[in-house]
């Protein structure tokens, strides 16, 4: 983690002695770590070499979503998709699944460090002080449902709560306290007054933004999850509870429909799915093949073009058309917010929808014609009379309608001809 969210997170913890010109500082703080990740996010998706990897590395951060809606989230979103989801992309998919699930965006967006078993120690102490600390199923829940197994995938509330449970205690370094969950030890100075760098009862250890296992919150004894019992084992349960998840039949189907239907078709053909699938059983989850296979696949090259572009995937691909980074790429972000796709906010921990009833309304198409009227004046303007609209659009889009090469070409300036282009039905989807 960066050391800026360390310091101001550290900061923001002593929350008796925090300032309002303190809370404005940290405001300040959130916005800019949020606009200086987006910016570079975007850079990254216009200018890369590999746009395979980087389509996965947003295809991932959106399997794995977390929103930068919830405050403490905005300047961690960028930085959980540069730690827990870019190393992992094409590795293994446990490195990947432990990577997401053990960041502290994700602990800190499903209230996992919040979570605390109800026999576990801190609980006594909870309830020897009058208060009733419990656990929060969040984390334990979307893992299930969205990360792995699926909605379909065989699990039932019973695996929930026991697996919530298991994750109990799997929190972010630094002080929780003073008095944070009630749990602070009354600690006095030589003059009486109580001393806020003591320690709290749950012990504040570990690198302050990094990820923690706090042992008194955790809950003791044997769990079982889908019918397989786990001993207690501390921070190691989890892990082995990921690791079974990963292996699981229902994660492997669960991420092939995911995979294909963002790469191939809304409704995946089921074949190309069945086969994903046993791909990625047979390579213990090593996610290269699975590409591999993808793109090997027939029904991944069929013609029509099945798949329609989400505004994210169709502001990049109309920059990475044009070869063009605009100098302010906080108008990238500008336009996403306008059809609905802020950057890190999808909204729930389904991330956002990946179908084209989501994004193909009137009115969105609309703003898209009008924006690419824009982005096309500026950049026609820019490239000159002698720009060939024409030859651009065979290059980035291949045979077309007859209709749409003719509006291209007989099109008045090299601005309009770029509007036209970006405006066109083919241009509209991948």
């Amino acid at each position: 983690m960066q050391k800026g969210w360390r310091k101001a997170g550290g900061a923001s913890s002593q929350a008796p002695g925090i300032t309002p010109d303190a809370l404005r500082e940290f405001g300040q703080f959130q916005r800019d770590h949020y606009v200086e990740a987006v910016n570079e996010r975007h850079r990254r998706a216009i200018e890369t070499d590999g746009p395979f990897v980087e389509r996965l590395v947003h295809f991932w951060s959106n399997h794995f979503a977390v929103s930068a809606d919830k405050q403490l989230i905005a300047p961690l979103a960028g930085l959980y998709e540069q730690e827990a989801i870019r190393p992992h992309v094409t590795g293994k998919f446990y490195d990947l699944l432990l990577a997401a699930e053990r960041h502290p965006a994700m602990n800190l967006y499903l209230d996992n460090t919040t979570s605390m078993g109800p026999d576990s120690a801190a609980a006594r102490i909870a309830r020897s002080r009058g208060r009733t600390l419990g656990l929060n199923e969040n984390l334990a829940r979307e893992i299930l449902e969205l990360h792995t197994l699926g909605v379909d995938g065989g699990y039932d509330q019973h695996d929930v709560t026991e697996f919530a449970k298991v994750i109990t205690g799997w929190s972010i370094g630094g002080a929780i306290g003073p008095g944070g969950n009630g749990l602070a030890r009354p600690a006095a100075n030589g003059n009486g007054a109580r001393a806020n760098a003591r320690p709290n009862a749950l012990g504040d250890a570990g690198e302050p933004g990094e990820f923690f296992f706090r042992e008194l919150m955790h809950e003791p004894g044997e769990k079982t999850v889908l019918g397989k019992r786990f001993k207690e084992r501390g921070v190691d349960e989890g892990e082995e509870v990921l690791t079974m998840l990963a292996k699981h039949p229902a994660t492997a189907k669960h991420l092939a429909t995911k995979l294909a239907r963002h790469l191939v078709a809304d409704d995946p053909p089921p074949a190309l799915v069945d086969r994903l699938a046993e791909v990625y059983r047979k390579s213990d989850g090593d996610l290269m093949p699975v590409y591999r296979a993808l793109l090997a696949a027939d029904e991944s090259w069929r013609e029509p073009l099945a798949k329609y572009k989400t505004p994210q995937d169709f502001v990049i691909s109309t920059f990475r058309a044009l070869d063009y980074t605009p100098d302010n790429l906080q108008q990238v972000a500008g336009f996403l917010n306008e059809l609905g796709q802020r950057p890190f906010t999808p909204g729930s921990p389904a991330g956002w929808p990946d179908t084209a009833a989501s994004w193909n309304g009137g009115d969105a198409l609309l703003k898209r014609i009008e924006w690419g009227s824009a982005v096309g004046k500026r950049v026609g303007k820019a490239a000159g009379a002698r720009f060939d609209a024409g030859a651009l659009t065979a290059a980035v889009l291949g045979p077309v309608n007859d209709a749409t090469l003719a509006g291209i070409r007989g099109a008045a300036d090299p601005g309009q001809g770029l509007a036209l282009l970006i405006a066109a039905p083919e241009f509209q989807r991948r």
